[in-house]
């Protein structure tokens, strides 16, 4: 096994689950979308696992590259949607006047 493949894996599981993690802290908890993007990365993760040929004994490292990118991804999405202008959001009360009126 090559170094340079355990990285690569290790960035992908990362970088997937951070996209993962912003997309799952805006479902609603214990949803099928929230258990989606959870799951969604395994799949793509134990792929590339195999197809970079690196062993069983590197998976809880892999496990822990995913929580930390699911729970740093919905830190950064909560940290970014907190801090965008506010002209980009539409106040709740001007949605409801325009369907209702």
């Amino acid at each position: 096994m090559n170094e340079l493949h355990l990285t690569e894996l290790v960035v992908a599981a990362l970088a997937l689950n951070l996209i993962a993690g912003a997309w799952r802290s805006t479902q609603r908890r214990l949803s099928w979308r929230w258990f989606l993007a959870i799951h969604l990365p395994i799949p793509f993760v134990i792929g590339l696992r195999l197809l970079l040929d690196i062993g069983w004994s590197w998976i809880p490292l892999m496990v822990v590259c995913a929580l930390t990118g699911q729970l740093l991804g919905a830190w950064l999405f909560g940290l970014w949607s907190a801090h965008r202008p506010q002209a980009l959001a539409v106040p709740v009360a001007q949605t409801e006047e325009a369907t209702s009126g």
